[in-house]
């Protein structure tokens, strides 16, 4: 499997997931991004042994985009301490089915994840075990009752994205998960990681990387630069 490299030193490793394939080894035994990484960089450089590389972050196994891997365990304990401190500017594209009543807005949930079904609900602010999730969003544009959003996480929930548009009635094209009612067998999810934006965790330069949608359904009716 041939991996997209956004961006790679001796530090970090970014690069741009392809859909459905699992971040880590799950209980499918499909083959997963880390040791298809790992496998990689043990060839390119000729690495005798065990290959470091450090998972910072996810996405969800149907969602593709940009991810950033730490290739030093320097670089992973910095990258994890900058997610905690919300200073990793993460944004996605979404294409979700109707248009939020306001143009621009900010959401703000408490989630709750069910392990067993691997399903997350809106629950109350006062849930013993609700996480708090909050994202801005912003309508880019609207075409054939579908809209494109643009999101910008501030927090790093399992599902947050997707549970959160479907709850306020604005479902993600091609959830099978959130969106049942409006998701036909087979379809993709129209969820994608489009920008990573961050200070080089050792070299302290600023650093942002895009990774564009794919030329299909639904995301073909739309330009990207």
């Amino acid at each position: 499997m041939k991996i997209s490299i956004l961006y790679e030193d001796n530090h970090l490793l970014v690069v741009e997931k392809p859909m459905n394939v699992p971040v880590q080894e799950d209980n499918s035994g499909d083959p997963d991004l880390l040791s298809i990484l790992k496998e990689d960089i043990k060839i390119r450089y000729k690495k005798p042994g065990n290959v470091y590389l450090g998972l910072v972050h996810r996405l969800d196994r149907p969602v593709g985009g940009a991810l950033v891997f730490a290739k030093t365990s320097k670089a992973a304990s910095r990258l994890s301490d900058m997610l905690r401190r919300n200073v990793i500017e993460r944004k996605y594209l979404a294409v979700v089915h109707g248009t939020p009543d306001q143009e621009k807005g900010q959401l703000v949930h408490y989630l709750l994840k069910d392990k067993r079904r691997n399903k997350v609900s809106v629950v109350s602010s006062d849930h013993p075990k609700g996480k708090k999730a909050v994202l801005d969003y912003e309508v880019l544009d609207t075409k054939e009752g579908l809209s494109l959003l643009s999101v910008k996480l501030h927090t790093g929930r399992p599902h947050q994205i997707r549970v959160q548009l479907s709850h306020i009635g604005h479902p993600i094209f091609g959830d099978q998960k959130y969106g049942q009612h409006l998701t036909k067998p087979g379809q993709q999810i129209a969820l994608w990681s489009y920008s990573l934006e961050l200070e080089h965790p050792v070299r302290k330069e600023p650093l942002r990387t895009i990774s564009t949608p794919p030329k299909r359904k639904p995301w073909d009716m739309w330009e990207f630069v």
